[in-house]
């Protein structure tokens, strides 16, 4: 065939098939009236439809318009998509819209819907500003402390060649494991007033005094400062590990010292990383409740959270003070956030270039003693000393240090153990776990399919509703759950089934950034060639996106699962008498003065985690030998 006839036929082809969508149209006007079906259905029912690149106008009277101008009917699977965008934002939105209505109520506060309105909870927290001026000094001092924390473990662990360093860095993940719930009740046990072991120790040797008080301001911002430390180390070093090492040779090439190239060099360029973590770990400051709680109560110094709590569960209980200071919380952590983003878009951080580099760490001669000491420093301060702590008190009759009056006995396991709440606590939490992360992984992975690969209109607006939860304190987010679900006919208050459904709904920020970041390192143009090749949405689903997608879905099982398992601030409100959890179980244990039992239980509770951690790697492990 010559190449006229080829022409020829391609334009006959392009003559006769009005209707396809698949042409290539040879003009812009063509382009655009195939590329928007609206605006020629418009114009072809108008009468003003052009005949021109191979489109015909108006057909005669009585006969339908051309084929592509029918919009297409969604597929099944759409509706399934859709269905559960919509019911995960249902879930999110409807206890906020309880919030915001609640925290107007100026009339009987347990009376629903409100029988006045107006601002005066609002105004009464601007009266009273002893709480919030509490909670801004514990939350700026904890986080100071947790991004120094951060950064120097991890420009330790990842710019200097210290010996051991890989194995540390798996030791970092630690501190998230443990909890600031068992790090509180660990500090509480050893510089505790008159009682504490440091403090007992310290009076032995002669002082009359104690040496600490852990009851304060800085001892709640210490504890919290440890346990988000582990975070800030997390979101630094990635920023550490992408960073060109010749820029810091070159500061050494002309005569820098390694202190000043540090904070000249090292970091100015890991800013973005710092800054991320200074404004992340400010918001999980500011909305922080186990620590608080723990540390504050005794010593009666209220942050917010804890004063929400004392709200709610005060008699007469004043809802509506608590719904204003927790959506006063919220609202400033929306603020810092969105002034974090100002500051990124304005600044220029650019260090990942064209250029080829391997990551490499520095060598520090003798300075590798002391970095080695500094980074087992951390580590023995946040997870060796802590635990040691709780199993040296659980395991006596009377905490003490003093050895002659040691009584060691198992009676305070035996007591955990043989506890008519206890044993169905831990059963709950461990189910609770299972089934939240076992459902809610696939649920977010299509959540998270939908925002970031279906390019679906208002992808923007929906991840910004999913991230709500992450923004109100799960204290907060459980109290606005309590009066949505007594309001629904459904008796599923004080069951297992509606903690699990709030579960699922404060973790779906934390499933969805982890499975996020693979979603979006996973190319389209793998998924189109399984279309190409005949392949169908569930196939295509099973044999290409869901193998690709397995490392950050075990990630986000594995984070859920731990996360349900210690949760605490959504529990308190809405567990009943037969679906106690473990984390609550603590606290009314610690809060009963028996801190023997209480470390008992702690340790209970941090063996379920590790252990359920030691067998998912282990089945992760078998899994990558399989396929290797």
């Amino acid at each position: 065939m010559t190449k006229g006839q080829t022409g020829a036929r391609r334009r006959a082809g392009t003559a006769g098939n009005s209707g396809a969508i698949g042409g290539d149209p040879p003009t812009a006007r063509a382009a655009q009236l195939t590329a928007s079906p609206s605006l020629a259905a418009e114009q072809a029912m108008s009468g003003s439809m052009p005949e021109e690149a191979g489109i015909p106008g108006l057909r005669p009277p009585g006969m339908h318009p051309p084929r592509f101008m029918l919009p297409r009917m969604p597929q099944p699977r759409t509706w399934i998509m859709l269905l559960l965008l919509v019911v995960a934002g249902a879930l999110i939105l409807y206890p906020l819209a309880f919030l915001v209505t609640e925290s107007l109520n100026v009339g009987d506060p347990q009376v629903f819907p409100p029988e006045e309105v107006g601002w005066l909870n609002y105004a009464d927290l601007l009266e009273e500003p002893r709480v919030l001026l509490n909670t801004l000094l514990v939350a700026c001092i904890a986080t100071v402390l947790a991004v120094l924390f951060g950064f120097v473990q991890a420009w330790i662990l990842t710019r200097t060649a210290i010996p051991g360093r890989a194995r540390l860095e798996r030791l970092m993940e630690l501190p998230y494991y443990m909890t600031p719930l068992i790090g509180a009740l660990a500090w509480a046990v050893l510089l505790g007033p008159k009682t504490g072991l440091v403090n007992q120790a310290w009076r032995t040797l002669g002082f009359g005094s104690d040496m600490f008080d852990v009851y304060s301001p800085w001892g709640i911002a210490w504890v919290m400062a440890l346990f988000e430390g582990t975070v800030a180390f997390v979101m630094i070093s990635a920023a550490m590990k992408s960073m060109d090492p010749s820029l810091e040779e070159s500061s050494r090439v002309l005569g820098a010292s390694k202190l000043r190239t540090a904070l000249k060099v090292t970091l100015p360029l890991v800013a973005p990383g710092v800054l991320s973590a200074t404004v992340f770990v400010f918001a999980e400051m500011l909305g922080s409740f186990a620590a608080a709680f723990v540390l504050g109560i005794p010593g009666r110094y209220y942050v917010i959270t804890t004063a929400i709590w004392q709200a709610a569960l005060s008699y007469p209980p004043d809802y509506g003070r608590a719904a204003a200071m927790g959506l006063s919380l919220f609202g400033a952590m929306v603020i810092t956030l969105g002034i974090a983003r100002l500051i990124m878009r304005k600044g220029s951080y650019a260090t990942i270039t064209g250029k080829a580099f391997r990551p490499r760490a520095m060598e520090v001669g003798a300075l590798r003693w002391p970095l080695l000491g500094i980074a087992w420093g951390y580590i023995i301060l946040a997870v060796i000393l802590p635990l040691g702590a709780l199993a040296l008190t659980s395991f006596q009759r009377f905490a003490t240090v003093i050895i002659s009056q040691m009584q060691f006995t198992l009676a305070n396991y035996e007591t955990a153990l043989a506890m008519g709440s206890l044993a169905p606590a831990f059963g709950n939490s461990l189910l609770l776990g299972i089934v939240v992360s076992t459902i809610g992984v696939p649920v977010i992975g299509i959540l998270a399919w939908i925002i970031y690969r279906a390019r679906l209109p208002g992808a923007a607006a929906m991840e910004f509703v999913l991230m709500i939860p992450q923004a109100v304190p799960r204290l907060v987010f459980g109290l606005g759950l309590l009066w949505a679900w007594i309001n629904i006919p459904i008796p599923i208050y004080g069951t297992l089934w509606l903690l699990g459904i709030a579960y699922f709904t404060v973790f779906i920020p934390l499933g969805l950034r982890t499975i996020a970041g693979v979603v979006l390192q996973v190319d389209p143009s793998l998924e189109e060639c399984a279309r190409v090749c005949g392949a169908s949405w569930g196939h295509q689903l099973r044999t290409v996106t869901l193998p690709l997608l397995r490392p950050g879905l075990v990630a986000a099982w594995l984070l859920i699962f731990i996360a349900s398992v210690r949760e605490l601030g959504v529990s308190i409100f809405l567990m009943g008498p037969h679906s106690k959890v473990v984390a609550p179980a603590i606290v009314n244990s610690w809060l009963s003065a028996s801190s023997e039992l209480s470390a008992a239980m702690a340790l209970l509770q941090t063996a379920m985690v590790f252990v359920a951690v030691a067998i998912l790697f282990r089945v992760a492990r078998h899994v990558r030998g399989a396929e290797a």
